[in-house]
C-alpha cells in the first residue's frame, strides 16, 4: 500500500506537499472494461501519411477527434503526425502544435507521436530527434499523463490499431517515454474487439500469484483459455487462479530436463498447439558478486533465461505454436540499468532483451512475434518487503511518483499478444511509469 500517495491526497498533505515541492503522485485512470478509453477528446494534427489512418483509428475507438485547436477545450490525447518531417527546419512544426495546448490537457492525458523509422527515413536526424522530444514531453506532463513516440514503417499503416487502442486508453496508465516500432505483417483483425483472443491458447509460465495472476486474468479477459503453470509447491494457489479466469493448470518445475517435452505434449494433446506463450517465471537471489555463492547464480540463470531458450526452441521444433503466435518475454529495468546486489539476474533479463532481438529477427514475415515488457517498480508482496527507504525510492523515481500495479505488466503484454499486432516485433517497452535508472 502506498500510504504516501494517500496522504498527498489529503487536505493537509497537499499543502505539505505543494509548500516542499515533494512528489505529488496522481491517481492513474486505468481500463475498465465498457468506460470510454478516453475522457475528452484528441487533437489531431500534422501532414503526413497517418493522418488519415489515425483519426479513422480513433473513431472507430469512441473518440472525439478535432483537427484544429478549440478555445479553452480539455483533450485527454494530443497526437502528431511527425512523418512528415524530413528536415530539422520542419522539426519547428512540434513546437507549433505542441506549444499552445499542451498545457490544456486533461488529467490522465497522452501524448502520441508517430514517426517513420530513421533507417528507412528522408532525414534521420529529424526522425532520431523526435525521442528526444517525447522523453522529455512525457517527464514534463502532470497528472498522469504519459508520452509515446510510436516509429511506422512504410507500408504499415494498416497496421497501427491495436497500439493506438494501447496507447490511447487506460491499458497504458503505467507506461511512458516509450518507443514502440510497427512493422509491416499480416494483421488478423479480430471480431470483438473487447474480446481479441477468443479461441486463443496461452501459456502462462508463474502464473500462480503476483504479475503472473495479473496475466492469467487479463488474457482470460480478452477471451483466451489460459494454461496457467507454476510449481508443484504452488497447486493451490495456481489452481484457484486458473478457476478464476476459466483456465486450465500445469505443474512442472520449469528448469527440468523433461519440462520443454512436457509442455509441448500438454498444449499439443489437450488443446492443439498454443497462441501465446508468456515466459513470466522468474526468481531473485541477490548477493554482490563477491558474496554471491554459485548456487545462487545457477538457480536464477536457469529459471529466469536457460528454461525460456529450451522451450522456445521445442515448441519451434515441434510446430507447437500456431501460426501468428506470441511470444513474450518478462524482462526488467535491472536489466537495462543493472542493479546493485543483482548481477544474476540482471544478467538473465538482459538476456531475455538478446533473445528478442535474435528471436524477433527469425520470425519476421511469418506472422509471428517475440516482444517483451521490462517492469519498474511494481506493487507486489516482493516488493512490499522491500526495506521502507529503498521501496520509497523505487515509487518515487520515475515520472509518475509512484509504482505500478500488476495489472500494468498484463495490460502491456495483452497489446502484444492480440491478434492485430503482426507488426509490433521485436519491441521491449518498459512498463515503469518512465524510471529515471536506465532512461
Amino acid at each position: 500500500m502506498d500510504r504516501y500517495q494517500s496522504f498527498a491526497k489529503s487536505g493537509f498533505g497537499r499543502l505539505v506537499v505543494g509548500k516542499l515541492g515533494l512528489p505529488n503522485p496522481y491517481p492513474l485512470r486505468r481500463h475498465t472494461p465498457g468506460k470510454p478509453a478516453l475522457d475528452g477528446p484528441v487533437l489531431l494534427g500534422g501532414s503526413g501519411r497517418l493522418v488519415e489512418p489515425v483519426a479513422a483509428v480513433c473513431k472507430s475507438i469512441g473518440l472525439d477527434v478535432a483537427a484544429e485547436a478549440r478555445e479553452d477545450e480539455r483533450y485527454a490525447a494530443l497526437v502528431f503526425d511527425a512523418t512528415g518531417i524530413d528536415s530539422t527546419e520542419k522539426l519547428r512544426e512540434l513546437y507549433e502544435f505542441f506549444h499552445p495546448v499542451i498545457r490544456s490537457l486533461a488529467p490522465c492525458s497522452r501524448v502520441v507521436v508517430l514517426g517513420t523509422p530513421p533507417a528507412q527515413a528522408a532525414s534521420q536526424v529529424a526522425q532520431r530527434a523526435l525521442e528526444g522530444f517525447v522523453r522529455s514531453v512525457g517527464k514534463e506532463l502532470k497528472r498522469g499523463g504519459t508520452a509515446q513516440l510510436v516509429y511506422v514503417a512504410e507500408g504499415a499503416e494498416g497496421n497501427i490499431e491495436s497500439t493506438l487502442r494501447f496507447l490511447l486508453s487506460g491499458r497504458s496508465a503505467y507506461v511512458s517515454g516509450q518507443v514502440v516500432r510497427i512493422g509491416t505483417g499480416p494483421v488478423e483483425v479480430p471480431d470483438d474487439w473487447e474480446k481479441p483472443l477468443a479461441g486463443k491458447v496461452a501459456l502462462v509460465t508463474g502464473a500462480s500469484r503476483g504479475i503472473g495472476a495479473a496475466i492469467a486474468r487479463v488474457l482470460g479477459r480478452d477471451g483466451a483459455h489460459v494454461v496457467c503453470l507454476d510449481m508443484p509447491g504452488q497447486g493451490d494457489e495456481l489452481s484457484a487462479v486458473a478457476n478464476e479466469v476459466g483456465g486450465s493448470t500445469l505443474q512442472l518445475d520449469i528448469t527440468a530436463s523433461d519440462a520443454p517435452k512436457r509442455i509441448v505434449e500438454h498444449v499439443t494433446q489437450r488443446h492443439g498447439g498454443v497462441d501465446i506463450v508468456v515466459h513470466n517465471a522468474g526468481i531473485t537471489r541477490d548477493r554482490t558478486l563477491g558474496r554471491m555463492d554459485a548456487g545462487r547464480w545457477n538457480a536464477v540463470l536457469e529459471v529466469n533465461l536457460a528454461s525460456q531458450e529450451r522451450v522456445n526452441q521445442a515448441l519451434f521444433d515441434s510446430g507447437a505454436l500456431r501460426p501468428n503466435g506470441r511470444i513474450i518475454g518478462v524482462s526488467s529495468i535491472a536489466g537495462i540499468a543493472g542493479n546493485v546486489g543483482q548481477t544474476n539476474y540482471a544478467t538473465t533479463k538482459a538476456g531475455v532483451i538478446g533473445m528478442v532481438d535474435s528471436l524477433s529477427a527469425t520470425v519476421a514475415g511469418t506472422g509471428a512475434t517475440v516482444n517483451a515488457v521490462a517492469p519498474g517498480f511494481i506493487e507486489t508482496k516482493m516488493t512490499a518487503a522491500v526495506p521502507l527507504v529503498i521501496r520509497e525510492a523505487g515509487r518515487r523515481m520515475n515520472s509518475l511518483s509512484q509504482g505500478g500495479l500488476p495489472v500494468d505488466v498484463a495490460e502491456t503484454i495483452a497489446w502484444f499478444a492480440h491478434p492485430a499486432s503482426s507488426g509490433v516485433n521485436g519491441n521491449v517497452v518498459r512498463v515503469c511509469g518512465q524510471s529515471l535508472l536506465g532512461a
